[in-house]
Parts: C-alpha cells; structure tokens; sequence
C-alpha cells in the first residue's frame, strides 16, 4: 500500500504533464501547416501576378493601353512580382 499511492501519484503527474504539453507539441506541426499555407497562398498570388503582366501586354499590342501607360503598369506589376518572389525566398 505504500508503494501504491507514490505510484498513483506518479501516474497522475504524468497524464497532467502530458495534457498541459499537447498544445506545444502540435505547436510545431501547426507552425508548419502556416508556412504550406502561406507559402501556397504566395505562390498562387505570383501565378495571378504573371497572369496581369501578360494582360496589360496584351493589352497595349492590342491598342488598349498606350505604350506610356503600358510601360507605368508594366513597370509597377513587375515591381509587385518581384515582392512576391523576394516574399517567397524568405520562406525557403
């Protein structure tokens, strides 16, 4: 009997430690999963970024948008790209 209530309380302490430190232990993974998903979330906005560009080029070949306007659009998307890929590098 003596043995036993040092035992229970041992056993006790661990389930509770063990409970306490579940949401640092997925800590990590959940961390993880934010980056996938940030770094999904970039890759995406990137795709839809190049998709702009060769709009607005499109665009001034096809007589829509002067070769001034083209130039400043062009010059600011491009400018938009490259933080994205400087974003995406962080993350790597």
């Amino acid at each position: 009997m003596d043995v036993l209530a040092p035992l229970i309380v041992i056993v006790l302490l661990g389930v509770v430690v063990w409970l306490v430190s579940g949401p640092l232990r997925a800590g990590g993974a959940a961390a993880e999963e934010a980056e996938v998903t940030r770094r999904d979330d970039l890759e995406a906005a990137k795709e839809a970024k190049y998709r702009e560009i060769r709009d607005a080029e499109l665009d001034y070949r096809t007589g829509k948008l002067s070769e001034e306007d083209w130039r400043a659009l062009d010059r600011e998307l491009r400018g938009e790209a490259m933080d994205l890929l400087r974003r995406l590098d962080e993350l790597r």
